[in-house]
């Protein structure tokens, strides 16, 4: 098979030629998306604005717009750019992580009544597809220390009709992969890692997402690095599976063998099993654009986060009541995209529900991730029993109801910094003080 192409109307040069764009952006459109991405208000804004207007009007009279602006030539670039920083050679750019996660369960052709075991604590895209398929979600308690998926108990809820394993590496912290790994060797299970928050996070030598037999990261607003507010990678190391990624990504597009006078064909992807049907989730050159741009700086990034996750541990130490996040070691290097809280309730005179309203009331943002999955209406609603579930996932239930929480590590001065960890030390005292 060829190089996987995607089919766009660009006739190139011709006397009636047909373009693949239909309507182009133009000064104004380009002048509102300027303003969207560097919001401001005043004289001295709106005259920055107008000199920058006048400048892309001369530049609009020299200038051509785009051949195409989707799955061109930045969409490949980013690919390769994040084949380089992966250590991947099948690194495809997607609409967004649950987009690329779709692709992973059609290829472990899930049925009804198949089981996929997932975290009893993630988001909610980690489950979607299994439960629209009519697929059973196995809820597996979480490790308390990183509230990642605990291979224990992953062991003690493999069957026979088990058919992947999904662990999610939350706020970027890697999930023992080994132990996982090996559950899923010796029971021929396929591996989905939820990366969405670890793009750039280490296990063991080796890139969080590219362990597994799939890997699919976020470039969602909120993370770490962001193509434009959406877009995910989705990798394999599935052997001869990473081609056809691309035709999984855009309807199974096969120009190898075209139709009768036509220019290509439609051929289904082979799954683990027997083929599927393809489904569009395409992205664009400016979603491309922006995440190789923010992709040169990952490493900064990362690094700053893992300065303040740093300075708050310290902090943190000055009582015991507190559980600070792990930093990771040479084996385990985290993202930081949240940072893990965590309360001993006994030392701390109270649970994390009371701790969660004393910062709130000092203005410090904190966000626990996530509800248990188990809990939410649709889970319910399609004939699973909450109650029963939660007696299997004691872990689940004890962490997120009494003991975590996450805070926020990037976007901060040192002055708003000191002042939550100030927060959280003064709120775990007035507590461990009765008040």
């Amino acid at each position: 098979m060829g190089k996987p192409t995607n089919f766009r109307y660009n006739t190139g040069v011709a006397k009636v030629p047909w373009a693949a764009v239909g309507e182009n952006y133009n000064v104004n459109d380009l002048m509102e998306i300027i303003k969207f991405l560097m919001q401001g208000e005043g004289k001295e804004y709106d005259d920055a604005i107008a000199a920058v207007r006048a400048q892309i009007e001369k530049l609009d009279e020299l200038s051509t717009p785009p051949g195409k602006l989707s799955l061109d030539k930045n969409v490949e670039e980013a690919e390769e750019a994040c084949n380089k920083f992966l250590g991947s050679d099948s690194s495809t750019f997607v609409a967004n992580a649950t987009a690329g996660f779709e692709i992973a369960y059609k290829y472990a052709n899930l049925k009804p009544g198949d089981e996929v075991i997932v975290p009893a604590i993630t988001f909610v895209a980690t489950m979607a597809y299994p439960l629209a398929v009519g697929a059973k979600l196995v809820f597996a308690d979480v490790d308390p220390k990183t509230i990642n998926m605990d291979p224990a108990d992953v062991a003690r809820k493999i069957t026979p009709k088990t058919k992947m394993i999904v662990p999610v590496h939350i706020g970027g912290y890697p999930v023992d992969m080994e132990s996982i790994m090996e559950l899923a060797r010796k029971h021929d299970i396929i591996v989905l890692e939820d990366a969405a928050h670890a793009f750039g996070a280490m296990y063991k030598g080796k890139m969080i997402g590219t362990i597994g037999d799939f890997g699919g990261y976020s470039f969602h607003e909120v993370k770490n690095i962001t193509s434009l507010g959406e877009g995910g990678i989705l990798t394999t190391s599935i052997p001869g599976f990473g081609p056809e990624l691309k035709r999984a990504r855009f309807l199974g597009l096969d120009f190898t063998c075209p139709i009768k006078d036509w220019l290509y064909n439609i051929t289904p992807i082979q799954g683990k099993y027997e083929p599927f049907v393809a489904g569009n989730s395409s992205t664009t050159e400016l979603q491309a654009i922006g995440l190789k741009l923010q992709l040169e700086r990952i490493d900064k990034i990362i690094a700053e986060r893992a300065a303040a996750a740093k300075y708050l541990t310290e902090r943190f130490a000055e009582n015991d009541a507190i559980i600070p996040q792990d930093l990771g070691n040479d084996d385990i290097k985290p993202t930081f995209h949240l940072y893990l809280l965590q309360i001993d309730p006994a030392k701390a005179g109270g649970d994390i529900q009371t701790l969660k309203r004393k910062l709130a009331e000092r203005s410090v943002t904190q966000i626990a991730h996530f509800g248990p999955l188990y809990r939410f209406k649709i889970v319910q609603d399609m004939g699973y029993d909450s109650d029963e579930i939660a007696k299997t996932c004691p872990n689940c239930e004890e962490v997120f109801y009494k003991r975590f929480t996450h805070l926020p590590l990037y976007g901060l001065t040192d002055e708003q910094l000191k002042y939550m960890a100030d927060s959280v030390l003064e709120a775990v005292a007035e507590m461990q003080a009765g008040k």
